[in-house]
């Protein structure tokens, strides 16, 4: 049993982005997904320091040192991107404009609440930078991240420890195990890698899981690698 790397957990959550979505990429694995949307479909990604109509990573030799996206990543911008004031970026979160928002997080609890800023940890001050806006401005919140802590310990919980960043927002959590949606009653199982039960889901996991009816194995490409 393999685990999904960090580019196949973002090839895993960009083939759920639709035609015409206006999708915001939190910092970390999310920026990610910019590389892996299906060439036939056009997603628009949004960036808050300032970027609309993101691109994935540059070729080797056209790296332009002043675009880059809010995890200060070298990006690009695609055919009738724009770039804009702060603020006007903003103003498209908290207005409502954004159909999806992909973020990292510490924790999610098994009712969608959302712990992505702070562990409390006096070695890595917090960095809340606009996940709370994204967490409430954004019409679907879907989480990226590893299923357990560099502990061992799960990250999907009864209850998260860390300080909340938004409650009850979260609807889809990817992993490098499975794909789980958060439902009014309880996480239901989408997708598990090959070789993975939910009896072994389960002891990485805190709230009881199900699985879904429409289940199914989850294997990512070979270029997603």
């Amino acid at each position: 049993m393999t685990p999904l790397n960090r580019r196949q957990m973002a090839w895993r959550a960009a083939q759920d982005l639709h035609e015409g979505n206006f999708v915001n990429l939190g910092i970390g694995i999310p920026t990610l997904a910019a590389n892996f949307v299906p060439k036939t479909r056009e997603v628009i990604f949004h960036s808050e320091n300032g970027v609309l109509g993101l691109g994935g990573a540059p070729k080797p030799g056209h790296e332009d040192p002043n675009l880059i996206d809010a995890g200060k990543n070298l990006t690009t911008l695609v055919t009738g991107g724009v770039y804009v004031h702060h603020a006007d970026a903003f103003l498209m979160i908290r207005g409502g404009h954004l159909d999806v928002s992909l973020l990292g997080a510490f924790e999610v609890s098994e009712k969608g609440d959302l712990a992505n800023w702070t562990t409390e940890d006096d070695e890595f001050p917090p960095g809340v930078g606009g996940a709370m806006d994204l967490a409430v401005g954004a019409k679907a919140i879907r989480v990226i991240m590893e299923h357990v802590d560099k502990k061992g310990q799960p990250r999907i919980k009864f209850n998260c420890s860390y300080p909340l960043t938004a409650a009850g927002v979260v609807k889809r959590i990817y992993t490098n195990y499975a794909v789980i949606d958060v439902t009014p009653s309880g996480l239901s199982v989408v997708e598990m890698i090959p070789g993975m039960t939910l009896e072994k889901l389960q002891t990485m996991t805190e709230p009881p899981l199900r699985l879904a009816n429409d289940y199914k194995d989850l294997a990512p490409p070979a270029e997603a690698a």
